[in-house]
């Protein structure tokens, strides 16, 4: 073999579905010891493990499944932090760019951290429970925040079968109640620019002419930008094609973000947009309404307090991320906000919201505390499940 062609290396690996999403997970001892400090060299690793960058867009090669709730990677080590078990960093992967987004947490995958964390002997093993719930303490990396996913067990080992069904996801599975303490992102305060509601000025992109948007700004779960479906000219009943085969409204979509960005204080010029392209969310509310979900289920208005359409890694995303739905609740449990008005405007614990794959219930509590609204935690169900484990393999560069 010629030494310009070097053989694959082997990395204990296991491919997880957690939520509506699915990822490629490592135990952070397991990477070669280059990559096992943040840098070019594990960013080159994971991305040759997804696949990425493809200008093809399918990761034909590779572990992504070409769309942002595929193409995710998480590096899990015991913590060291007082009280937690486990560290988790989230890692999301673009598709056609070389680039991971280190900027943000990942919901979904979140109530898969907690099986892999027992499973991989990441917890110790005083915690863990032979049948009942192991309670296991996830310190978020990306953002500093603290996750507790209680993960159901049986005859010592994480239980994944079961009966609870989550929309967006085919098969049921057991329920892993996920909760989000302090939910406010790590970036600061919950609303960056001290308002509820604000003015998003944008400029004008393509056909769309210059425009004042009505804005829900948001830090919580992860930074999201809300706007009135009806502003934009949509119903908040969208499915995936009716704006991912809309090259100009991605644009303006990605247009919106980036102002957002900079008003947020997330980035300090649009232009900066294209590095972090994971953070911040733009999600579109409605009042609630009948509607056909992707999978030809009818949700009827009275089975949700609003509609919710979120936009991920440029595309709409076919169910809901999971810190989005953080972010959904959060807002909806504080008055006056755009998704909170759109829900009818009355003070709630909790809230049932519509998506383009069914319906999600997440549970928020707010309070406001030396003029400042808080949120101590927001909790919702997941459930999640090892698709495959052994080792993934990679070219050498």
């Amino acid at each position: 073999m010629s030494s310009t062609h070097l053989p694959q290396i082997k990395i204990p690996a296991t491919y997880m579905r957690g939520g509506t999403s699915k990822g490629v997970f490592f135990s952070l001892d397991d990477l070669p010891l280059e990559a096992q400090e943040p840098g070019e060299t594990r960013d080159a690793i994971l991305l040759r493990v997804i696949g990425s960058p493809d200008p093809y867009g399918k990761h034909t090669d590779g572990m992504g499944g070409a769309t942002s709730s595929t193409s995710k990677t998480v590096i899990l080590s015991q913590s060291n932090k007082a009280d937690h078990d486990v560290d988790y960093l989230f890692g999301q992967v673009a598709i056609d760019k070389p680039f991971i987004d280190w900027s943000g947490n990942c919901g979904n995958l979140t109530a898969a951290v907690g099986s892999f964390a027992i499973s991989n002997g990441l917890v110790d093993a005083d915690r863990i429970p032979k049948d009942g719930i192991a309670t296991v303490r996830i310190w978020q990396a990306n953002i500093g925040k603290t996750i507790i996913a209680q993960v159901p067990m049986t005859d010592g080992e994480v239980q994944e079968t079961g009966d609870f069904e989550l929309d967006g996801v085919t098969f049921p599975a057991a329920e892993v109640e996920v909760q989000f303490l302090n939910p406010a992102d790590g970036e600061g305060a919950m609303f960056p620019t001290g308002n509820v509601v604000d003015e998003l000025e944008v400029p004008a992109i393509g056909d769309f002419p210059a425009a004042t948007y009505k804005a829900t700004m948001i830090n919580a779960g992860i930074p999201t930008i809300f706007l009135n479906a009806a502003d934009i000219g949509y119903t908040g009943t969208e499915l995936q094609e009716a704006i991912n085969n809309d090259d100009a409204a991605l644009a303006r979509f990605e247009h919106i973000r980036a102002h957002g960005a900079v008003k947020m204080g997330l980035i300090q010029n649009i232009s900066e947009a294209v590095a972090r392209q994971h953070t911040p969310k733009v999600a579109f509310v409605a009042p609630p309404a009948d509607y056909v979900t992707s999978s030809g289920k009818h949700i009827a208005k009275a089975d949700i307090d609003v509609s919710v359409r979120a936009l991920s890694m440029g595309k709409l995303h076919h169910a809901m991320m999971g810190t989005a739905a953080v972010a959904i609740g959060t807002a909806a449990a504080i008055p006056n906000t755009l998704v909170n008005l759109a829900a009818g405007g009355k003070n709630r614990q909790a809230v049932t919201f519509g998506h383009p794959s069914g319906t999600l219930k997440v549970g928020a509590e707010a309070e406001m505390l030396d003029g400042n609204w808080q949120v101590k935690k927001a909790i919702m169900s997941r459930s999640a499940r090892v698709l495959m484990e052994g080792w993934v393999r990679v070219p050498q560069r």
